[in-house]
């Protein structure tokens, strides 16, 4: 048994290999030593996704940010960021932001964040009240479109 020390590029895929060069099983009748194949497994992370060399985000939002729009902190592998949301902003929309993403020659990938409108299960009396304000004041059903109100 020896132990043997692996670089391993920033980026790298699940399911690469790396060849280790001379580093295998003797030859055979004393010949050169065959080459060591490792196979990385990546483990999964806890906040972001992977496409390729793009990271990929579920970004939890507030009604209010999504409706009026807002400065929202992403987190990134380099520190947070600050993201401009868009007033209107609908659950699913997804914002690129270019370089956020995963090491790769030349550069870096692309963060995909994908904004999830969050829907509190609970709310106090006075957002109850005001949430309640908002509705009666509402002119027109998200639901018209499908033919119902």
């Amino acid at each position: 048994t020896r132990t043997l020390q692996v670089k391993i590029p920033a980026g790298v895929r699940n399911g690469a290999k790396i060849r280790l060069a001379g580093k295998g099983e003797p030859g055979v009748a004393g010949g050169a030593p065959g080459d060591l194949y490792v196979k990385i497994a990546v483990n999964p992370h806890p906040v972001f996704g992977r496409r390729g060399d793009d990271l990929t985000l579920d970004l939890p939002i507030s009604f209010p940010e999504a409706t009026l729009g807002a400065n929202v902190e992403v987190p990134t592998m380099n520190g947070p960021v600050t993201l401009k949301v868009p007033a209107g902003t609908p659950s699913g929309k997804t914002f690129r932001m270019k370089g956020r993403g995963a090491p790769k020659k030349g550069g870096r990938g692309d963060l995909l964040a994908k904004v999830k409108v969050d829907v509190p299960e609970k709310v106090s009396k006075e957002e109850k009240e005001l949430l309640g304000k908002l509705r009666d004041v509402s002119k027109e059903s998200p639901r018209k479109r499908l033919g119902v109100n």
